[in-house]
This record gives structure tokens, C-alpha cells and sequence, in this order.
């Protein structure tokens, strides 16, 4: 970019160089102190095209699919933690039952010796 001479623009005063004060850019843009030939130190911005199509909901389709998906994770998580509580419980089930069956199996294993004892008594009172 070139940058005009401070006295080019000068609005037909004598003087070569003046401050001028501005309060905003585009204060500074309607000053144009350069002469028609230069460059303007900021050229104007050119407004882009709006490619959005206003007749397709494109960002309301995409958020009603994130809606969705979050919504199906969120389904989902519940259901695996609800599963897990369940299996849980079940296992609490059956775990009271291994002991209580132990419990049992331990019983029958002191009648069976019992038993065999008296049975043992028995044929040798016989002999």
C-alpha cells in the first residue's frame, strides 16, 4: 500500500501540513486527504455474498440431530445403569444363596460323618 504525502490533500490551504483529528476510521476515510491517483491507506471492505440458503433450516436440522443423538446417549447410559443396578441386586441374590446353601452343605457333611460313626459303632458291636 502507499501512503499519500501529508500536504497532497491538503484542501487548497498554503500550508503544507495539517493534524487533522478524527473520531473513527470512517471519519478518517471521508477526509480522503490522498489525491485520486493513490491508493487509500484502508481499502473498503467488500461485503462477502451470503451463501446461507434462507429456505433450508440447515442449522435447525443440525441441531435437532445433535438434540437426537444426545438424547438416544442419554437413553442409553440410563439403560446401562439401570442393567447394572440389576445385575447387582442379582448378585447380591445369589451370593446369600451360595452361603446359605454352604451353610446347609456343611450340616449334611456333620450328619453324613454322624451317620457313618453309628454305622461304624453299630458293625463293630456286631462283631
Amino acid at each position: 500500500m502507499t501512503h499519500c504525502s501529508p500536504d497532497a490533500g491538503s484542501r487548497g490551504s498554503p500550508e503544507g501540513r495539517k493534524l487533522y483529528v478524527v473520531d473513527s476510521i470512517n471519519d478518517l476515510h471521508k477526509l480522503s486527504l490522498c489525491p485520486a491517483g493513490s491508493q487509500p491507506l484502508f481499502p473498503p471492505q467488500e461485503e462477502l455474498p451470503d451463501t446461507r440458503d434462507p429456505g433450508h433450516g440447515g442449522r435447525g436440522l443440525l441441531l435437532m440431530g445433535l438434540v437426537t443423538v444426545l438424547m438416544v446417549s442419554l437413553a442409553l447410559v440410563s439403560f446401562v445403569i439401570f442393567l447394572t443396578v440389576q445385575t447387582g441386586n442379582k448378585m447380591d441374590d445369589v451370593s446369600r444363596r451360595l452361603t446359605a446353601e454352604g451353610k446347609d452343605i456343611d450340616e449334611l457333611k456333620k450328619i453324613n460323618s454322624m451317620i457313618v460313626k453309628l454305622l461304624n459303632q453299630l458293625d463293630a458291636e456286631q462283631n
